[in-house]
């Protein structure tokens, strides 16, 4: 019988569920979209039984649709977005609603940290993350505390997204080091919790998950959820990655001079390192990688989300002639794209949303449409988002080569790498050659190969990497719109440093 492994993407507006037989050959995928609760600026919420709900119908859907056997699943790994933070009593039960890594409340409780605790420059040494932000868990653990004392006092486990799935699936509290370096609380150079962040916090050991690696057996799955799920008790749960340190694996990016980047929800960059790298600029973050005691300088901004918000409040049309057609709204929001010329005629964005992160950190960080006159239609606002993360990722680029990291290879994934007009975009922006995969779904596949690694249906992580990760299409830049390029992102930038002190006052 064959055996095929389950990989589970929870991700910020959609949950994708893979399975995958041992040639990462996928069966099929199922994605869940879900609606986030904003009931204030800066606020953003889940209930994590949304999370289950979505996983359990699209479990359900994916196992109808492909006829798998149950039986024949033997291990299932997470892809998780970072920094989304569950409160569980003493029975595991949630008191309040997961906060959601893209929640900015905790603005004053980050300052808090950053007084208590020695500055920024303590938090990059000890944890790697470049400063003290609101999104980060810890500073949420703070707001909680001040503003919500009863669910504070009552709080017996703080949990990230993969540690609620894990619990939820198996009944143990175990989490890993590549979702646990940017709560803040959690040491890269001891890969312990950070003694004196918990004690600011008032907060013990014993309220945080085990630390295990990823790619780890933790215990199969609980009978009254393998019954629920339609599933067996002998699929082994495993521990999985922080979304886009899975997306890399999925691509192929596990070794020094590659890149992947990810154009989804967030934006992130991810580069792996043999030993950790602190930037002497403390501007880009530092994390740890799904293999042992390796690294990775990984960025990420909220920014991903632009082309969604966008085609939810403005692209209607789009949206009902792809229902109609069978054909992705995103697919023909690229052909208008492609209608308006490279540089948007200066039409330029800022596109933070919900505030700005590596390497420009600014919370406080505001989406503007730069430029726009009676000349600009649809296709150039839709072809300025993309450009705009683009300007990101270049952003990135120009950060790591000041840290003498010199990158040969970029490899694209997430939403961003199925829209052709897109990939070229980027690869006219960054100036250099871009490739896509032929894996559709790469975090899934990444959490794939971990939990195929650690039921040893693969010698290692590499082999599997190796074997499963083909590139699809080559992206070249075009030098003639190099120089318009150029012009666009130096306004780019200019137009984000001229509106700094704005963005705190408005």
């Amino acid at each position: 019988m064959a055996n095929y492994i389950i990989g589970l993407d929870l991700g910020t507006t959609a949950l994708k569920i893979a399975i995958f037989d041992q040639d990462g050959r996928s069966m099929g995928v199922s994605t869940q979209e879900y609606q986030l609760i904003t009931p204030e600026v800066n606020y953003v919420e889940e209930d994590l039984e949304v999370y289950w709900d979505s996983f359990k119908k699209g479990l359900g859907a994916l196992l109808e649709e492909t006829g798998a056997d149950p039986a024949s699943i033997v291990a299932l790994a997470m892809s998780a977005q970072g920094e989304t933070l569950a409160f569980l009593d003493e029975e595991g039960r949630p008191l309040r609603n997961a906060i959601v890594w893209l929640d900015n409340r905790a603005q004053a409780q980050a300052d808090e940290l950053r007084r208590a605790l020695g500055g920024d420059e303590v938090c990059y040494r000890r944890t790697g993350q470049v400063s003290f932000e609101a999104c980060w868990p810890a500073s949420k653990i703070l707001w909680v505390r001040e503003n919500e004392p009863e669910i504070f006092a009552r709080t017996a486990k703080f949990l990230l997204l993969e540690d609620y799935f894990i619990y939820r699936m198996c009944g143990r509290y175990v989490a890993e080091g590549s979702l646990l370096c940017s709560t803040t609380y959690w040491d890269i150079n001891t890969k312990k919790y950070w003694p004196e962040m918990l004690q600011v916090l008032g907060i013990r050991e014993d309220q945080l998950p085990e630390i295990r690696e990823s790619g780890e057996t933790v215990a199969p799955l609980l009978p009254e959820i393998a019954r629920e799920l339609g599933l067996t008790t002998d699929l082994m749960v495993c521990t999985g990655a922080l979304d886009q340190a899975a997306g890399a694996m999925g691509v192929g990016n596990v070794r020094e001079g590659m890149i992947s980047e990810n154009i989804g929800a967030a934006l992130a960059i991810c580069v792996p390192v043999d030993k950790p790298v602190f930037d002497p600029n403390r501007q880009m973050p530092l994390h740890y990688f799904p293999l042992p005691d390796t690294y990775m300088i990984h960025t990420f901004t909220n920014g991903g989300m632009t082309l969604r918000w966008f085609r939810d409040v403005f692209c209607q049309a789009e949206l009902d002639v792809g229902g109609l057609s069978g054909t992705d709204a995103y697919d023909i929001i690229g052909r208008e794209a492609a209608q308006a010329p490279p540089g948007s005629d200066g039409l330029i964005l800022l596109p933070h949303l919900a505030g700005s992160l590596a390497p420009d950190v600014k919370s406080s960080a505001k989406g503007v449409f730069y430029g726009f006159t009676l000349l600009h239609k649809k296709g150039h606002f839709a072809r300025a988002i993309m450009e705009s993360l683009a300007y990101i990722v270049r952003r990135n680029l120009e950060a790591l080569e000041s840290m003498g990291i010199r990158v040969s290879e970029i490899r694209s994934l997430g939403g961003g790498s199925k829209s052709p007009v897109w990939n070229q975009i980027k690869a006219d922006v960054l100036g250099c050659k871009l490739m896509t995969m032929t894996t559709k779904e790469a975090a899934c596949l990444g959490a794939a190969i971990l939990a195929g690694k650690a039921v040893g249906l693969f010698p290692s992580v590499q082999e599997a990497v190796e074997g499963m990760s083909h590139v699809k299409e080559e992206y070249f830049p075009d030098p003639e719109v190099k120089p318009v390029y150029d012009r666009c992102f130096a306004g780019y930038k200019d137009l984000f440093k001229s509106l700094d002190g704005m963005f705190d006052q408005y």
